[in-house]
């Protein structure tokens, strides 16, 4: 017997009810969530005395309405995040390097200490560094080299120590380095994507001896 209308309307709200369902989990990916821990890892490690991210809210489904964040419209995916001249203090947080689909991190001209995480060589969408004007200390991660799409690296004016990475040179897209005003040792190369960065990129490193002779290799810091 045919089923009357009245028996098939449970049947029409239970597959619209799957629907709506399968819209929100489109809508929603994991990947949003991994962001939202992601950027809130950050926010525990930072001081925020003037409150500039107090719209960064976990509860949210995705980070896409927070400010200082910039999504992609189609994805909702974090492709920017603009935190230079907040007053912010503390350190980088490793987790940074799970947003795969960044494209800038501008965090320049705060208070930050301590290391620039090696995770970063993680987000390999990233086209823009610039973490200039902060108090960053330790090395250069060599990890940096796997940022194909990197064309602006700016981290002049911190603490930064230890050699140039020579893994950097093979960066096929990078057209501005600034490294001035930092501690770092050795030699500057002069090979790869570095042979045509001003050698004022490299100013105010008294540890630093000069360009590297080819084929002799960086000289020991």
């Amino acid at each position: 017997m045919a089923p009357t209308a009245a028996s098939a309307l449970p049947l029409s709200a239970a597959a619209a009810f799957v629907l709506l369902a399968a819209a929100a989990l489109v809508a929603s990916p994991a990947s949003a969530n991994e962001e939202v821990d992601a950027l809130m890892a950050a926010r525990r490690g930072l001081e925020d005395p003037g409150g500039v991210l107090a719209s960064w809210d976990p509860n949210l489904v995705n980070p896409c309405t927070w400010f200082h964040v910039t999504c992609d419209d189609a994805t909702n995916r974090v492709t920017r995040l603009d935190l230079t001249d907040l007053n912010l203090s503390g350190r980088l947080a490793p987790e940074l390097g799970k947003l795969e689909k960044l494209q800038y991190m501008e965090i320049a001209r705060n208070n930050l200490q301590g290391p620039i995480p090696p995770e970063f060589g993680n987000l390999g969408n990233l086209i823009s560094l610039d973490l200039f004007n902060n108090g960053i200390s330790g090395p250069i991660p060599h990890t940096l080299g796997n940022l194909k799409s990197l064309r602006f690296l700016r981290v002049d004016h911190n603490r930064l120590t230890g050699p140039i990475p020579r893994e950097l040179t093979g960066l096929p897209n990078l057209v501005v380095v600034d490294m001035s005003n930092n501690d770092l040792c050795g030699t500057i190369p002069r090979s790869g994507s570095f042979a045509n960065i001003p050698l004022n990129s490299f100013a105010n490193n008294p540890r630093l001896k000069g360009p590297e002779v080819p084929g002799a290799g960086d000289s020991d810091c």
